[in-house]
């Protein structure tokens, strides 16, 4: 067994060659940054993280002495958790802050908080409403910034889901994923990362809520790079139509309660269920990061052997302690 650390450079092998990824003191702020091999590495750590720890039951305290400081400005039922209960485990010490305890850019400057935490952690977590705070954070500190979630991008729960479907399907490369919903930051970092993997993606979203033009065009990019598929619709049933996986996600987003109604409207049509995934290849799959609503998926797929969203759920913990 090649011994595992967070911390170290490790060689790894893709496809036969052997190829040195050293991660060491990297933030994460979107797995843009990332390579196919550093993408590889991180799952593959994850995989070998959750096989040591819960199934073989060891004990690796390779963070002890260390600190993490979160700052949440969104509340989070598995960012919170996932990284608290990760972080311990590796024997590090998680410091949680809410904006009640610590206001960016309010009671202190992002540039000063990034400075203050630096002498106090070894790296922060943050989970924010804006990717710019991300940026001047990540700008201004000497610690590694990480991306709990921002409007732009959710690169922690991408891992999950990734090393979700690795788990089930054995393999990555030539699957198809397919999006049905908002264009918004989960999307985002599917379209960052799926190519890299070897997965074709397919995306449905209704008109006006598609992703953002630059994630597009770099999507686009990447897709003819590595040779995957990339469609772009408004019709969910033309994107499920021969799919892996079917994901969606909420259609109304923190900070946008005063659109609901227009967006339960506007997604009429989009709701996840046996009838979408009749189309799909025989052995689909669903992933919902959650939290979930009835009007995005049924309880007939949610909660049907084809679920894989508490797996993916608990995914979340084995992927945040290698982005540590």
């Amino acid at each position: 067994t090649i011994p595992y650390t967070a911390i170290h450079t490790i060689t790894v092998t893709f496809s036969g060659a052997a190829s040195a990824v050293n991660l060491k003191g990297r933030s994460c702020l979107t797995l843009k940054d990332f390579s196919s091999d550093e993408i590889k590495k991180l799952l593959w750590m994850s995989g070998d993280l959750k096989h040591r720890i819960k199934h073989e039951k060891e004990y690796l305290p390779l963070l002890r002495g260390k600190s993490l400081a979160m700052i949440f400005e969104k509340r989070s039922t598995r960012t919170r958790m996932s990284t608290e209960t990760g972080f311990a485990l590796l024997g590090g010490h998680p410091c949680f802050l809410t904006s009640q305890d610590i206001h960016l850019g309010v009671n202190e400057s992002s540039t000063d908080t990034a400075r203050v935490l630096s002498g106090l952690c070894d790296i922060v977590l943050a989970r924010v409403y804006n990717h710019s705070t991300l940026e001047e954070l990540h700008k201004e500190a000497s610690i590694p910034i990480i991306n709990g979630l921002s409007d732009l991008f959710h690169p922690i729960q991408i891992l999950a889901d990734f090393l979700t479907l690795q788990e089930h399907y054995g393999s990555l490369s030539g699957l198809t994923v397919s999006w049905i919903g908002d264009g918004n930051n989960v999307l985002h970092s599917f379209m960052m990362t799926a190519a890299k993997l070897g997965v074709h993606l397919k995306i449905a979203t209704p008109k006006g809520y598609e992703p953002e033009k630059s994630i597009v065009q770099e999507a686009q990019r990447l897709s003819k790079q590595h040779g995957t598929q990339l469609v772009l619709t408004s019709d969910p049933m033309e994107a499920a139509h021969g799919t892996n996986v079917l994901v969606t996600d909420t259609w109304v987003s923190m900070g946008q309660e005063e659109e609901k109604k227009k967006r339960l409207k506007d997604f009429q049509g989009y709701q996840i269920t046996m009838q979408t995934g009749s189309v799909a290849k025989p052995d689909w799959t669903f992933l919902h990061c959650l939290p979930r609503k009835m009007e995005e998926v049924d309880d007939q797929v949610f909660y049907s052997s084809r679920s894989l969203v508490f797996p993916e759920a608990e995914n979340r913990k084995w992927t945040i302690m290698v982005s540590e």
